[in-house]
């Protein structure tokens, strides 16, 4: 999407608030713009910084979460509510605020992830995949340091439990995006999803042989192993090879 997501952070626990901000700092699309430790200051917040979306905590003191969104619905122009809680009994009540969606802690990776997605297809408006222009290079942060990486030197990406792992043609690279997010900032580029846990640069393919039960193996150029492609993608990939 073509502007930053603007965050705001509510929890009256300041290590629930740095947790929180730590993960949603690993999104691009992100920019975590302040963070309150009660209703009454998310309020204050909510007007200083115009926020697109407020994760916000339930079970605070003096002034709820619940009762923070019902505030928020009053205002000419409320951001998203996402509940972030421990406790999972408020979730039907939650929505009756207009929440877009409600996360437990401890917080799972993988829910947040498809949280952030929800959000930006919320803000996205229809034609902004028109005007999207193709990224020059792909930026990636290893143990504190930023890189860029040239998409065309990308050979293929996988998931390896909690890190993706991007092999270029002169190195590798061990980073914790998730492997839908990079395919995402990829899109403009010739990378292909062959596997769940795959994404390779159809620029890098010599050859498409058949493996068994209706799957395919995929020869890379440079590269002695093989990699195997699911038969739920192949047909979309004979597409994409133009086979």
């Amino acid at each position: 999407m073509g502007k930053l997501i603007r965050v705001l952070v509510v929890d009256d626990e300041h290590y629930s608030r740095d947790e929180l901000k730590h993960l949603l700092g690993e999104y691009p699309s992100v920019e975590i713009v302040g963070e309150a430790d009660s209703g009454e200051d998310a309020i204050v917040k909510t007007l200083q910084y115009q926020p697109d979306v407020i994760f916000l905590d339930v079970e605070m003191p003096k002034m709820n979460g619940m009762e923070v969104a019902r505030a928020l619905m009053e205002f000419k122009k409320s951001p998203l509510v996402v509940f972030s809680t421990a406790y999972p009994q408020f979730a039907v009540e939650a929505f009756r605020y207009e929440a877009i969606d409600y996360i437990l802690k401890p917080y799972d990776q993988e829910q947040l992830q498809q949280t952030i997605q929800r959000i930006e297809k919320l803000l996205t408006p229809p034609n902004d995949i028109e005007v999207t222009k193709p990224l020059g290079k792909l930026a990636v942060e290893v143990d504190g340091e930023i890189f860029y990486i040239e998409p065309k030197e990308i050979i293929y990406i996988y998931r390896d439990e909690k890190v993706s792992k991007i092999i270029t043609t002169s190195q590798e690279f061990e980073v914790r995006t998730p492997l839908k997010e990079l395919e995402s900032r990829l899109l403009p580029f010739s990378f292909f999803r062959i596997h769940k846990s795959f994404l390779v640069n159809l620029t890098f393919v010599t050859r498409l042989t058949p493996w068994f039960n209706g799957a395919y193996q995929l020869e890379i150029e440079g590269r002695e192993e093989m990699l195997s492609v699911s038969r739920n993608y192949i047909k979309t990939l004979r597409g994409r090879l133009e086979i």
